[in-house]
């Protein structure tokens, strides 16, 4: 099996992100770090407002940028196909994640004609101190 055609690198990516959601704070959105065959890694900045009571990033957040990282990642593959959805997420928090820049790594698991799925694990102290690791489906339009 071939490895996938990378059709958009990350400042392909972090552009189309900007133009595709205007309203949000550019400054403040995740931003693709690298790009390569059949894997990204996104960074999201720390903000205070990621917190949940307890001091931990909460869920929401994590949840937002698996999503995004997933996106990326299937965009990188396809090319610039806005109406690529997400069908199912499922996270799993393995722990408390640390106030701190948050990184996403997201891995392709199957790129089909209609479908696309990924692993997206996340973490702010360290990769080896993952705080959650989602599997996110994309429906290919």
């Amino acid at each position: 099996m071939s490895e996938p055609l990378i059709r958009m690198d990350s400042a392909a990516l972090n552009a189309f992100l900007r133009s595709a959601f205007p309203e949000a704070d550019a400054e403040h959105m995740p931003s693709v770090v690298e790009v390569e065959a059949g894997r990204v890694l996104l960074k999201l900045p720390y903000l205070t407002r990621q917190l949940r009571p307890g001091g931990v990033i909460s869920g929401p957040t994590l949840m937002t940028l698996a999503d995004t990282a997933a996106y990326a990642l299937v965009l990188a593959h396809i090319g610039e196909v806005a109406m690529a959805v997400t069908t199912s997420l499922n996270i799993h928090f393995l722990r408390g994640c640390q106030p701190g820049d948050l990184y996403a790594e997201g891995t392709l698991l199957k790129l089909g004609r209609r479908i696309a799925t990924a692993d997206v694990l996340m973490w702010t102290e360290g990769r080896e101190r993952a705080a959650a690791k989602a599997t996110v489906a994309y429906a290919i339009p």
